[in-house]
């Protein structure tokens, strides 16, 4: 399986060739430095070209790419001591949402994030990261014991959507996706939200209603993804790429129409190529908003929250 992706395709060729340079050096034992710095030159060219150059269907392709790192594969670069807490009390556990209690530099904080698989064995037991209504209403009784306790909530958004169907619907998914968006927007703790990969629908809305808002470079937020627009306006799910780029559904355009504080920049070519060097850019995101934050008292940090929605799109 290629783990690149169409619009990469001439880099990969690029590197291939390099690759076959190399190895003629050492078969041969002979000397083309000057033509691999050459190579090395065009790579680099083509590189700027393509990654300082992405249209929004290109950073859609990114934030849905196989390797990308997920919530769990953030959690142990980025914190310390994590504790999975599960069940909502009700119905059971889901693990499309993971969620429970963390150090973050020493500080005390709840973790809440969507999780998807790396493999079909995985993605059947996490759901294709889609949540139910059990899994929104353990996330939301994590953020209530974080408020209890005086804790901050980071929550990491990553879904497709919430999961449609018939059984989700019948245990209550719009009202667990309702009162985590009402119950949110009134707790008296910081909320600090990072969207890692995609951000469909209710499905992100339910655990992404933060005092801070912030997405990795090459990521969406959207109230619907956009082959379902596509299909709504031209019956067309084919034309997925068309609705991307008319949406103002990627990280640059959401900043500049207020909807999110942050664009966290990415390693070139997308966070899945160094997870380590991408978990350092979310730790010092991460850390600015803790800082920031905990200087507001309970009171202030609703009234934070409640002014940030309501400026959005002035």
């Amino acid at each position: 399986m290629n783990n690149y992706l169409e619009f990469e395709k001439p880099l990969v060729e690029l590197r291939d060739k390099l690759s076959e340079l190399q190895n003629f050096m050492v078969d041969n034992n002979v000397d083309l430095s000057n033509e691999m710095l050459k190579f090395e030159q065009r790579i680099e060219k083509l590189e700027s070209e393509i990654y300082n150059n992405l249209t929004p269907w290109q950073r859609v392709q990114i934030a849905r790419h196989p390797k990308r790192p997920t919530t769990l594969d953030y959690i142990p670069l980025l914190f310390e001591n994590f504790m999975e807490l599960h069940g909502d009390r009700y119905y059971g556990d889901d693990k499309a949402i993971v969620g429970g209690i963390a150090k973050f530099e020493g500080l005390p904080v709840t973790l809440i994030g969507q999780q998807r698989g790396r493999d079909t064995k995985e993605n059947i037991l996490r759901n294709f990261g889609m949540p139910n209504p059990e899994g929104y209403r353990k996330a939301l009784r994590l953020m209530k014991q974080a408020e209890k306790f005086n804790r901050p909530i980071i929550t990491f958004i990553d879904t497709k959507g919430a999961f449609p169907g018939k059984d989700a619907e019948e245990r209550g998914q719009s009202r667990a996706i309702a009162e985590n968006i009402f119950e949110m927007s009134g707790l008296k703790v910081p909320i600090i939200c990072i969207i890692i990969g995609e951000g469909a629908s209710g499905g992100a809305l339910a655990i992404g209603v933060g005092n801070h808002i912030h997405m990795l470079e090459n990521t969406w937020f959207s109230v619907i993804a956009p082959e379902s627009a596509a299909n709504i306006l031209w019956k067309d799910s084919l034309k997925g790429q068309l609705a991307a780029n008319l949406m103002k559904i990627t990280a640059p355009d959401l900043k500049e129409l207020g909807v999110i504080d942050e664009v966290i920049p990415e390693v070139k070519g997308g966070a899945h190529n160094n997870h380590n060097e991408q978990a350092l850019a979310l730790k010092n995101i991460i850390k600015n908003s803790l800082i920031e934050l905990s200087t507001y008292s309970a009171e202030s940090i609703v009234e934070h929250r409640h002014k940030k929605y309501r400026v959005i799109g002035e």
